[in-house]
């Protein structure tokens, strides 16, 4: 048999990434800007929370939100009516964001506002897969899992949860009908997977628990403009 040279392809690109997400954590770092990349499945509430947290900050923290999707502008039309400056990415039927990919979301926002940025929200692809497998140069990484999805999926989708400094549990309303939802077994679950995960149970559509996330964001941003 012929000789042949195998290439591995996969650990590359991830290399490659990686080191584009460091060398835009270092640039936000500079600019002052905290970025959050935000994660999901399809379905789980992840832009009413934005709404939630975009008004619980109003007038205290200079926000932009950059929108993810294979399609549509559907999200960036509505965080736009919420006042916000925001842009829509299309991934090109990609199921995830990389660095690169945001480092453009980011120059386009510039482009349009030059205004200094405290948090950048990066709505990611609706998937417990892909989104998890790429570093954005998120300062933090933030997920919500929404109690009709059910409280096994830390056991499921092992990544997304190890690589989440926060877990918000959604729909917190729907616990007396999706009775099967345990909080204490999905707090173990996560545990399992990432003991330093924060997890805050919230209800984006009636704001509780709000105001416990939105004081972790903010202490989460004030340590970072403060190079802590």
């Amino acid at each position: 048999m012929a000789d042949f040279r195998v290439i591995e392809v996969k650990q590359s690109v991830f290399a490659d990434n990686d080191r584009k997400a460091d060398e835009l954590r270092a640039r936000l770092r500079r600019e002052g800007t905290f970025l959050l990349n935000l994660m999901s499945s399809p379905g789980s509430g992840k832009t009413t929370t934005l709404l939630r947290t975009i008004e619980a900050l109003a007038g205290e923290l200079s926000i932009a939100v950059m929108e993810a999707d294979i399609d549509s502008d559907v999200d960036a039309r509505t965080i736009a009516g919420a006042g916000v400056r925001s842009i829509q990415l299309h991934t090109g039927g990609m199921c995830h964001l990389d660095a690169y990919m945001t480092e453009q979301g980011l120059d386009a926002l510039r482009a349009e506002d030059p205004a200094p940025v405290d948090l950048a929200i990066l709505e990611n692809v609706g998937n417990l897969v892909c989104p998890a497998e790429f570093d954005t140069g998120a300062s933090a990484n933030a997920m919500i899992l929404s109690v009709p999805e059910g409280d096994d999926k830390p056991l499921k989708y092992p990544l997304m949860f190890s690589v989440c400094d926060v877990v918000l549990i959604n729909k917190i309303d729907a616990l007396p009908i999706f009775d099967t939802f345990s909080m204490d077994r999905v707090r173990e679950n996560i545990a399992r997977r990432n003991p330093a995960a924060q997890v805050i149970p919230i209800c984006a559509k009636t704001g509780e628990g709000i105001d416990v996330w939105v004081e972790w964001l903010r202490e989460r941003v004030a340590a970072w403009k403060s190079g802590a």
